[in-house]
């Protein structure tokens, strides 16, 4: 019986170095947190807005997103209609 690792198994524990090292997360370095300390309906300063929508005003934020949610993204909806 050899004690020794063969050819096959070198290339078979390198291999699975290489696949496994391929599943590892790379870190997100451009991430940031700046603006997190404000509410959501102050808005970012981006000139991509919903018209109807004023950057700083809560009442209108949230009948935003209540139209939103009953438009587009509530499956309900569209459950319901498909029938």
């Amino acid at each position: 019986m050899k004690t020794l690792p063969t050819r096959f198994h070198v290339v078979l524990l390198v291999a699975a170095t290489v696949l496994l090292g391929a599943c590892s997360e790379k870190p997100q370095a451009g991430a940031s947190n700046a603006g997190l300390d404000k509410p959501a309906y102050v808005g970012t300063g981006s000139n991509f807005t919903v018209p109807g929508w004023t950057a700083g005003d809560r009442t209108s934020w949230e009948s935003q997103l209540k139209a939103r949610n009953q438009r587009g993204q509530n499956e309900y909806n569209k459950t319901v209609a498909a029938r």
